[in-house]
C-alpha cells in the first residue's frame, strides 16, 4: 500500500500543537474534545461542495443520524457529477472503524483487518481518499480538483492556520492533509465509537437484558445454534475493552446476486472481494475469491441493507438467510431446469470457497435450520441491544 506523502509522526505532533494555532471554531472544537485538525475533518466530512456534483459529502452516505451509514434502502448509492451513477457495493457504517488493525495475514495464513470491504486500505486516511475521486461517488477528476475546491471553502483560512500558510503549494500534500483530518475526526469524535449501547451498560452492570434478549445472547454465542460469536465476538477483550462484534476476519457466505445493482445486468460481472475487481494485489489468490470483511454488528438493527451487495433489506431476512441458506436454498437462489443455482453471485470455479463447514452453514436440504423462527426473534431482540445511544427507561 502507498505510504502517505508526509510523516504521520510529524502530523501527530501537529495535532497536539494545533500546528501554529487555529480559528475560533477550532478553539471551540478543542473545548468539545476535538483537536484543531479533527475540527477541520468534521467540516470536510459534511462539505458537499467538495464533490463534482456539489451535492454529495461523506455524510451523504455515512449519515451520523443513522450510525454513520446510509439513510435509505438502496442496495448501492448514486453519485457522479449528476448524482446518477450507481455504485457497486452497499455502504458500510463508519462506526468503530478506528479500532481496525491494518491488513495482514496471521500465522495460519488467514487474512485479517484493513479498511473497505476488501481490506485494501491500510488506514482511515487512505480509505477516505477514494470517495473523493471515484467516478460513482464524489467524482473529482483529480486530487487537484479536490484541492481547488478546498481553497474555495469558508474554512480555507482555518486549513492554512492548521497546516501552514503554504499548504496549498503542493497539491498532493494538501490532499493528504485533508484525508488525515478526516481520519483524526473519526478517531477523536466519540460519536464514531460511543460504546453506549444497552449491551455495554449490561456488561458494566448498569442495565439488565430482558428474557428475550438473554435468550438471543445465548443463541448468538452457542456454537451449535447461531454461532455468531465465532466471527462477531461478544465478550470483552483480555484487557477489559468492550467487544467490537467483529474479529476483523474475512468470510465467503455465498450471498445471492442482487439484481438491484445495475452492474449485475452484465452476466460476466462479479464482485470477488479480496481478489478483485477493486483490490488487485491478491488477484492470483483464487482461494480468497468471494471473501469480504466481517463487519461489526454494533448498530446492525439500524441498518437499511445487509451484506456487501445490499441483497437483503431487513434484519430478519438476513438472519433467515444465515440459517436457511443450506436447508432451504430455493428460498434464496434461482432455480434453472429444476436445479437450485446456489451461490449464484460467484463464478462456478469459486463456489467451493463458500463457507459450508461451520454452523449454521453445515446443514443439508431436509435438515432443520439452526434457528427456528422464534429463536430468530430472540436473536433480533439481542441485536437491538447493540444500538448506540441507549436510554434507560
Amino acid at each position: 500500500m502507498r505510504a502517505l506523502a508526509w510523516s504521520l509522526a510529524v502530523l501527530a505532533a501537529c495535532v497536539l500543537s494545533a500546528c501554529g494555532g487555529g480559528s475560533d471554531s477550532g478553539a471551540a472544537a478543542q473545548e468539545a474534545g476535538l483537536s484543531a485538525v479533527a475540527a477541520l475533518g468534521e467540516k470536510i466530512f459534511s462539505d458537499a461542495s467538495l464533490s463534482a456534483s456539489g451535492g454529495q459529502s461523506c455524510a451523504s452516505c455515512h449519515n451520523p443520524a443513522h450510525a454513520h451509514a446510509q439513510n435509505n434502502a438502496f442496495s448501492v448509492q448514486l453519485g457522479g457529477p449528476n448524482l446518477d451513477i450507481s455504485g457497486f457495493r452497499a455502504v458500510p457504517s463508519l462506526r468503530y472503524l478506528s479500532f481496525n488493525p491494518v491488513f495482514s495475514f496471521d500465522a495460519e495464513g488467514t487474512p485479517i483487518g484493513g479498511f473497505n470491504r476488501d481490506g485494501r486500505a491500510q488506514s482511515l486516511a487512505e480509505q477516505a481518499q477514494r470517495p473523493f475521486l471515484a467516478p460513482h461517488e464524489m467524482a473529482n477528476a483529480s486530487k487537484a480538483d479536490v484541492v481547488a475546491r478546498l481553497t474555495q471553502t469558508s474554512y480555507v483560512d482555518e486549513f492554512r492556520k492548521v497546516f501552514g500558510a503554504a499548504v496549498f503549494d503542493n497539491t498532493d500534500e494538501a490532499f493528504d492533509r485533508a484525508v488525515f483530518a478526516l481520519q483524526r475526526y473519526q478517531i477523536e469524535d466519540s460519536g464514531f465509537h460511543p460504546f453506549d449501547s444497552k449491551y455495554d451498560l449490561f456488561l458494566a452492570g448498569k442495565a439488565q437484558l430482558n428474557a428475550a434478549e438473554l435468550r438471543g445472547l445465548a443463541l448468538f454465542n452457542n456454537p451449535a445454534k447461531g454461532n455468531c460469536a465465532a466471527c462477531h465476538t461478544s465478550a470483552r477483550g483480555a484487557d477489559g475493552s468492550p467487544p467490537l462484534f467483529t474479529d476483523f476476519s474475512f468470510d465467503n457466505l455465498g450471498v445471492p446476486r442482487d439484481s438491484a445493482i445495475p452492474a449485475t445486468a452484465d452476466a460476466s460481472y462479479f464482485d470477488l472481494g479480496l481478489c478483485g475487481p477493486d483490490r488487485t494485489d491478491l488477484a492470483s489468490r483464487a482461494e480468497l475469491c468471494g471473501a469480504f470483511k466481517v463487519p461489526t454488528l454494533r448498530n446492525v438493527a439500524t441498518r437499511k441493507v445487509f451484506f456487501h451487495n445490499g441483497r437483503f433489506g431487513n434484519l430478519r431476512d438476513a438472519l433467515r438467510f444465515y440459517v436457511r441458506r443450506d436447508t432451504n436454498p430455493e428460498e434464496w437462489y434461482p432455480t434453472v431446469g429444476g436445479v437450485v443455482q446456489k451461490f449464484d453471485d460467484l463464478p462456478p470455479q469459486y463456489r467451493a470457497n463458500v463457507n459450508t463447514s461451520e454452523a449454521p452453514y453445515n446443514r443439508q436440504p431436509g435438515m432443520a435450520p439452526a434457528l427456528t423462527e422464534n429463536e430468530i426473534d430472540d436473536v433480533m431482540q439481542f441485536l437491538g441491544t447493540l444500538n448506540d445511544g441507549y436510554q434507560a427507561q
